[in-house]
């Protein structure tokens, strides 16, 4: 299998091959990275989750950090048999994406719906300046 795809920008390579950043758990969420001539696109797979499970925000060194966490407590009493059950679940993930020169951080946003937390990151828009200057003869 070829590890740099022409369809995922080689600044994305470093985070997802790192060895210094190692998958936690087989329990990862799948995350899939566009590209298109106005931005990035992240999706990173969320079944059930909501909203208020995720926190996305860049940090104080430009990158993208996206911390997903839930916790689920379930009681079930059983009047008849006087007893308690307790299930407990408790999911966190956190990834950092190191951004693009080209990203436009003051415009990303981000969504939860149908089970994706999706994350664009515009680019930034390209002032071409004509540049007209007299060059002094020496």
């Amino acid at each position: 299998m070829m590890r740099n795809s022409a369809w995922l920008p080689t600044v994305f390579n470093d985070l997802f091959d790192s060895s210094f950043l190692p998958k936690a758990n087989c329990t990862a969420p799948a995350i899939n990275v566009k590209e298109s001539d106005k931005g990035y696109t992240v999706e990173l797979a969320a079944p059930g989750l909501k909203k208020e499970d995720f926190n996305v925000h860049i940090n104080d060194e430009g990158n993208l950090i996206v911390k997903m966490e839930q916790k689920q407590e379930n009681k079930e009493e059983d009047k008849n048999a006087r007893y308690l059950r307790r299930e407990f679940s408790y999911s966190k993930f956190e990834q950092t994406l190191i951004l693009p020169d080209d990203v436009d951080k003051n415009k990303i946003a981000a969504k939860v719906e149908n089970g994706v937390l999706t994350v664009m990151l515009p680019k930034q828009e390209e002032t071409k300046a004509k540049v007209a200057r007299q060059i002094a003869i020496g």
